[in-house]
């Protein structure tokens, strides 16, 4: 279902084992990973976002590549072809971009294993290049600033007021998921910044959490701490506050004239610091609500987005929140449908800490 976890677990099946007196700090792909060769030298928690770049890119599972339950193996042929493509990537970024990250698997594969050499024919009349579709003497749209359409959010939810006096919150729903299956679904959050989600599959419960500091995500017998730029998406979910600190969370804010969500005309509101990915968020013209946040995560190979779109907003205690949220990365969506809310409400920080790794199994014994 979700490729992230997936990938997690094939982190778990194929690291190398860990010594109890290994040094603390930062370890690199080739001293956690089995058989590293083209990303040697990346930080190790940067593989697995990596790989998920990758699978977008192409459009494929971890299995196009790897061995089921032996990841280091190089048994398939697309690994090694990986291998060589993820070389020729870097040594075109190096070679013509002064190493800037400009080329990457998505300009040519577009979602497929196979990139698309000749042009596609298409019945949509061709759009030209240098503004010709644009009417002569048209003006541009006058938009409004980026503060106005932010205090317009804040007071659409019901002011920063309302919703300092709410401290906690559990949502109960159902998740719905790719194929239209629905499972029982549950979200804990806390001020300031403490979240997790618990989705009750069959297989088990798959959680997502972030406590304050650190995130990470969990299947049985399987956890997966999240990486540096893992934990900054993680963070803008978590802030239970979110509304009221967004001014303060980017240097800059542009405003550009929004896409139509839902049949809601909307203003695209950008956040930006140097050194960080951008913040997307699409706000309702009428109604000032936030409807649709694109976040973005660096990896080495290129930039991981995650959608939010957020609908069928209500009042709880005084303040409106969305009572249904989409979210999507390539190759993954699934829909949150809340069904009940409580606030103020005791949520033990336990629930935020992340269980200890699987004890690892023990050694078969050697047969004469």
């Amino acid at each position: 279902m979700c490729l992230l976890l997936a990938i997690a677990g094939a982190w778990a099946q194929s690291s190398a084992s860990k010594s109890a007196t290994a040094p603390a700090g930062p370890k690199l792909a080739e001293e956690e990973f089995k058989n590293i060769q083209a990303l040697k030298g990346i930080p190790a928690e940067q593989v697995i976002p990596s790989m998920q770049f990758i699978a977008a890119s192409l459009g494929v599972e971890c299995e196009y590549c790897h061995v089921a339950h032996a990841n280091e193996k190089d048994d398939k042929k697309p690994k090694v072809t990986a291998r060589k493509m993820i070389n020729m990537m870097m040594a075109v970024n190096k070679d013509n971009f002064e190493g800037h990250r400009e080329v990457t698997c998505y300009s040519c594969h577009r979602g497929s294993a196979d990139p698309v050499g000749t042009p596609i024919i298409t019945d949509d009349e061709p759009r030209r290049a240098g503004g010709e579709e644009k009417k002569t003497g048209e003006a541009k749209p006058v938009l409004p600033a980026a503060d106005e359409l932010l205090n317009k959010y804040l007071a659409a939810i019901g002011g920063s007021e309302a919703l300092r006096k709410i401290t906690s919150r559990v949502q109960k729903g159902t998740l719905t998921v790719f194929g239209g299956q629905h499972f029982p679904a549950e979200v804990y959050s806390k001020a300031p910044d403490k979240r997790v989600s618990i989705m009750r599959l069959q297989s088990g419960d798959s959680v997502t959490a972030f406590d304050g500091k650190q995130g990470w995500l969990s299947v049985p017998g399987r956890v997966h701490m999240m990486s540096a730029a893992e934990n900054a998406a993680a963070r803008i979910d978590a802030d239970f506050y979110f509304p009221a600190h967004l001014k303060t969370l980017y240097e800059k804010f542009s405003v550009d004239p929004g896409e139509k969500i839902d049949g809601h005309d909307t203003y695209l509101v950008v956040g930006r610091t140097p050194g960080q990915p951008p913040l997307r968020l699409y706000l309702d013209k009428e109604s000032g609500l936030l409807l649709r946040l694109i976040r973005y995560a660096e990896t080495p190979l290129g930039t991981n987005p995650t959608q939010i779109d957020y609908a069928d907003y209500r009042d709880a205690n005084g303040v409106k929140m969305p009572f249904r949220w989409t979210q999507a990365r390539p190759g993954n969506r699934f829909t949150i449908q809340v069904e009940q809310v409580q606030q103020n409400v005791h949520v033990d920080d336990a629930k935020f800490v992340a269980p200890p790794p699987p004890a690892a199994a023990a050694p078969k014994p050697s047969t004469p």
